[in-house]
């Protein structure tokens, strides 16, 4: 499960903001940040792609976590480099249309866009996913097109989250991952090795690096504390600190459970259903009590990532129809008696409705290519921004803004080439249609692109915060 980042649906024009638009309170300090990410990377996601990613790595999902991580602190502490200089921007988005410019900004928000779109369709693929495998006796698109029908009203209706939620949501799925820790360690097998998940004599390394790719959508936490830079107290300080700290927490959580869930079942080519996994290890560790304990965790944050995920890609959708990037008539009209973008919300529920064809593997390496991409241009603007703009190339500014920065590209390319060809090419495909599309609006690049506010979000016209 994952949400996408709480970005704003407002296009910059130079018509004033009404008042309660013009700024938003600064109440977060690291912790609260920290716990804003948590939030949105959501502990239990380790479990969207576990048997996926465990099939496909021959048992090293723990393995393929570190790789990831790994690539995610270098991708991190560019997030952290950049957001002291660009504050008030915080986004993959803003970052490198602030660094290379507009057209390369917008394309980067275009790649991401797919991702927007697809995160509430995934958390519609595993509702059905997994209770379909509590419940086989009811098809598997009848729970997906529930799912789909009551997010959509509940977002038409107009729904406010509380910032608590958040606290809540963290609370108890961490409750969940201590019970599972406690009853895995207490009933592993006497001469199991506790190091095959992340080494073994026939461990393939390209194996493990396509999981590792596909790993990346679990990450895309800290990009979202990196958004919330005019919410944070002295973001120049606090962010950078909350985007290591929430990619630090999360990744070592993502490890931790992945190799206690390979402890709880090491057999995984016993799996009957890779791709809901989870269910059958809990069912073996702890009866139907312990799955029924996961499901309902899991499917309860599921609906809420789905909500959250749905209002904010159709608030974007409408901010571009409002401004006329796309067609006005359909995304850039509200709702008379809700406010709430009635055309944008009915086309992203329309595109989840792929949830019905479209397999977990396929989805889910789509989405990473997006966040791959921009974790790679993120990478290379930092490069860009201190060492050939500011020409800081002495001593430790050379290791810290030059050298980091690099890995963090070298790495993130290498996983991005890692993803499968099928997710290559839509992925390809959607960027080539962006493209076409920016020489459209700027005839030829003779005009700028639009360009989108990302710093401020609004639900249903008011601030969230």
């Amino acid at each position: 499960m994952t949400q996408p980042s709480q970005l704003n649906g407002r296009t910059a024009s130079s018509a004033p903001k009404p008042p309660a638009e013009r700024s938003l309170r600064r109440v977060l300090g690291v912790p609260g940040l920290v716990v804003f990410g948590l939030a949105y990377m959501v502990p239990l996601t380790i479990f969207t792609t576990y048997g996926l990613v465990t099939t496909m790595t021959e048992g090293h999902l723990p393995a393929a976590y570190v790789v990831t991580l790994a690539a995610m602190i270098f991708t991190a502490l560019s997030y952290a480099f950049l957001v002291r200089v660009i504050p008030s921007a915080g986004s993959a988005y803003s970052f490198t249309q602030r660094i290379f410019g507009s057209h390369v900004g917008f394309v980067t928000g275009w790649t991401l866009m797919l991702d927007y779109l697809l995160l509430p369709l995934i958390n519609y693929l595993l509702i059905g996913l997994y209770l379909n495998a509590q419940f086989p006796a009811v098809p598997m698109w009848v729970f997906t097109l529930s799912a789909i029908a009551l997010v959509t009203v509940l977002n038409l209706v107009g729904i406010s989250v509380v910032k608590s939620a958040n606290l809540v949501l963290v609370g108890m799925q961490a409750v969940f991952v201590v019970v599972f820790v406690i009853l895995t360690l207490s009933n592993i097998s006497t001469g199991q090795s506790l190091l095959a998940p992340f080494f073994s004599a026939d461990m393939q390394l390209g194996l493990v690096l396509s999981g590792a790719a596909i790993l990346c959508l679990s990450f895309l936490g800290f990009d979202a504390v990196s958004t919330m830079s005019e919410e944070a107290k002295d973001p120049r300080r606090t962010v950078p600190r909350a985007v290591l700290l929430t990619t630090l927490i999360g990744g070592s959580m993502f490890i931790l459970v992945a190799w206690v869930a390979h402890l709880a079942f090491p057999n995984w080519q016993d799996f009957t259903d890779p791709d809901a996994a989870a269910v059958q290890i809990m069912n073996s560790l702890g009866g139907n009590l312990m799955a029924a304990f996961f499901l309902a965790a899991y499917i309860a944050g599921s609906v809420g990532s789905a909500l959250a995920s749905q209002a904010s890609v159709s608030r974007i959708l409408y901010a571009m129809g409002r401004d006329a990037v796309i067609p006005r008539s359909i995304f850039g009209v509200l709702h008379r008696r809700f406010g709430t973008p009635v055309g944008a919300i009915v086309v992203v529920s329309v595109v989840s409705l792929l949830a019905l064809v479209l397999d977990l593997a396929t989805v889910a390496s789509v989405i990473s290519f997006g966040a791959l991409f921009a974790f790679s241009l993120v990478n290379l603007g930092a490069v860009k921004h201190f060492i050939l703009d500011e020409r800081r190339t002495q001593g430790r500014d050379l290791l810290k803004y030059g050298v980091v920065p690099s890995i963090g590209f070298l790495l993130t390319v290498w996983l991005w080439f890692s993803l499968s060809p099928a997710a290559f090419s839509v992925g390809l495909v959607w960027l080539l249609i962006g493209v076409v599309y920016l020489v459209v609006l700027t005839r030829g690049f003779r005009r700028p692109p639009p360009q989108v506010d990302l710093d401020e979000t609004t639900v249903d016209g008011a601030p969230t915060a």
